[in-house]
């Protein structure tokens, strides 16, 4: 099995682990203990006060970046044409909204100063990964030009 082809099944078992490691602990006031929020947690909050924006972040925080990865395993399996790739980017992007989500959230809060929050291991590990699989479409996609340049060349040696 090639190295891209492990590195992104790894993904199928790192992403699972970043929706549950902490993302950030935040607190109302300096003076309470800080709750650590993970992209689950974030998400169970949300579907029970906005269900359209759960939906929305669900889709972006684990549907894309998980279904992008499966794509590129079938890729690399042989069991998915390569012409999905453009689609499996689009995905990519997608998941990477999230993570400026998540910045966004951060910096307002900071900015506002009544609360406090710090940003814990999970969103590290979250942004490794969704930056992973988008260095694994864009080696996909470079390995599939040099695979259909090469099999030109073949044919006009032929």
């Amino acid at each position: 099995m090639t190295p891209l082809k492990t590195a992104n099944l790894t993904l199928l078992i790192l992403f699972p682990i970043a929706w549950f490691a902490p993302l950030m602990r935040a607190g109302l006031l300096p003076l309470f203990g800080l709750s650590e929020i993970s992209v689950i947690s974030g998400l169970q909050a949300l579907w029970s006060s906005d269900v359209i924006l759960a939906l929305i972040v669900t889709a972006f925080a684990i549907f894309a970046p998980y279904l992008k990865t499966i794509g590129l395993a079938l890729i690399h399996f042989g069991l998915m044409k390569r012409k999905v790739l453009p689609v499996l980017g689009i995905l990519g992007k997608l998941a990477m909204a999230d993570i400026f989500l998540i910045a966004i959230y951060i910096v307002v809060v900071k900015g506002i100063g009544v609360g406090k929050v710090e940003t814990a291991w999970g969103l590290y590990l979250f942004t490794a990964c969704i930056l992973a699989s988008i260095l694994f479409s864009w080696a996909t996609e470079k390995h599939r030009k040099s695979d259909a340049t090469n099999t030109h060349e073949t044919r006009q040696v032929v």
